[in-house]
């Protein structure tokens, strides 16, 4: 999803971590051949002709403990729980990053693709217009009990091109807020039901920085950033949609972005971490690492990171973001499912694929247990996801979920997010300004919009 995987780690079975490798050598060999042979985006091997034609083939890069969350869903699906059909699923994990996208568009270019593939909702824009994913049949999908109405409007709107929906979103994993309960009780944060209180104003959530540091003798709010890839733009997209501006990135630019939004929300950035009452110069694993040893009341992290703040021993609270400027916003992506393009797909196939998607999310209450907002709507409203705790108490992300602007170089691990954070780490450094960061931002943008898109 981003810089920093939910729940990276070991794979889940040493026979998964078998076929994996083996899987991943045949795809990476095949693609290399393909890319010596005729350029960039020739064709994979298919998976499903390697498999047989019996098993349905998916690629997704869910390792550790999403790795193997996965497998117990494919599991349930594989043996028809819930009184459907079984499958024989052939599951293909690659690396999370550029390479996995990469693989998947050479594929999806050749039209020998898998049959389902996992994809960032952020990153549908670089591949929908370019023919590199299929749409979903809604009627068929509604033929297995999924439909439109089953997803928050937030998420559902971002899975479509020309209106068309290419996507069907998995989960919501949001950038939250971490909080030792016990330090928000001592600095008066806490309504009585003992969940984190409204702030409602950038002066608010200064103030609980402050009181905060004093509850704990330490810090108060702790983020890390420094060298890191994605964290300041998921702070500054977050707040920046709660401005009510709009930030959006037209092919061939130049960027429309509310310059005095983006200066008032670098501001605030630079005033909640002084280097005092809250550190600025933290890596990610070092305002992790400071959290879970309660140097500090609370921490702005992504939801993936329960599993392990869990293990922490902190009395945890979790909550959206705080709402501090007009509208409530919180930064988020999507783990979906999409069906990468094949020349001519075998219609039985294609609806096992559908089948798929449907019975998989109805799985998603395991899902839920690393932490992440199932998108299928039903599951959150059984008791077994009211009872899990934090999860449920910052469910309602969901409904104010804010993902990066579509375009081809925007989304999840993008270089787009990498290039917008190095003058914002700038910025909460005390090296330059919000008016130049902001300026800086602008001029990356731009020249990212001027670059053609690769894959159109």
């Amino acid at each position: 999803m981003s810089s920093r995987l939910p729940a990276q780690g070991a794979a889940a079975s040493d026979s998964a971590r078998r076929l994996s490798r083996r899987r991943l050598l045949r795809h990476t060999m095949a693609a290399a051949g393909g890319l010596l042979a005729a350029g960039p985006l020739s064709g994979c091997a298919s998976p499903a002709s390697a498999s047989g034609a019996s098993s349905l083939s998916v690629w997704d890069l869910f390792q550790g403990g999403d790795g193997m969350l996965m497998d117990e869903m494919i599991e349930a699906v594989s043996q028809g729980a819930g009184g459907a059909g079984g499958f024989e699923v052939d599951r293909t994990i690659l690396d999370w990053g550029p390479s996995y996208y990469t693989k998947l568009a050479m594929s999806a270019a050749g039209g020998r693709a898998s049959d389902v593939a996992a994809m960032h909702l952020s990153r549908l824009a670089g591949y929908a217009p370019g023919g590199l994913v299929d749409p979903f049949d809604l009627d068929l999908l509604a033929e297995f009990g999924v439909t439109s109405e089953d997803f928050t409007p937030a998420v559902w709107s971002r899975t479509r091109h020309e209106g068309t929906v290419y996507a069907i979103p998995l989960d919501v994993h949001p950038f939250i807020v971490f909080y030792d309960k016990k330090a928000a009780a001592r600095a008066g944060l806490l309504t009585t039901g003992g969940e984190l209180a409204p702030m409602g104003s950038p002066e608010a959530l200064l103030e609980a920085g402050k009181a905060l540091a004093e509850a704990t003798g330490e810090a108060g709010i702790l983020f890390g950033h420094v060298t890191d890839t994605a964290q300041n733009w998921r702070l500054f997209a977050g707040l920046y949609a709660q401005t009510g501006a709009e930030f959006a990135l037209p092919d061939g630019g130049p960027p429309e972005i509310d310059v005095d939004a983006a200066v008032r929300v670098v501001t605030l950035m630079t005033r909640l971490f002084d280097g005092r009452t809250n550190p600025n110069n933290l890596d990610y694993n070092g305002a992790l690492a400071a959290f879970t040893s309660g140097r500090g009341g609370m921490a702005m992290l992504g939801e993936w990171e329960l599993p392990t703040l869990k293990k922490s021993g902190i009395d945890l609270g979790a909550a959206p973001f705080p709402q501090v400027f007009d509208e409530p916003a919180v930064y988020t992506d999507s783990h979906s499912f999409v069906l990468p393009h094949q020349d001519s797909p075998d219609p039985d196939r294609r609806r096992e694929a559908h089948r798929y998607v449907a019975e998989t999310l109805k799985q998603s209450l395991t899902w839920a247990s690393a932490g992440h907002i199932p998108a299928y709507q039903p599951v959150l409203a059984e008791p077994e996801y009211a009872a899990l705790d934090p999860q449920s108490s910052y469910a309602d992300a969901a409904k104010v979920a804010v993902l990066d602007p579509p375009n081809w170089f925007a989304g999840a691990g993008s270089n787009f997010q990498n290039r917008m954070c190095q003058p914002l780490q700038s910025a909460l450094l005390g090296n330059t300004t919000a008016e130049k960061a902001v300026r800086q931002m602008i001029r990356e943008a731009d020249t990212l919009l001027r670059q053609p898109n690769p894959v159109a």
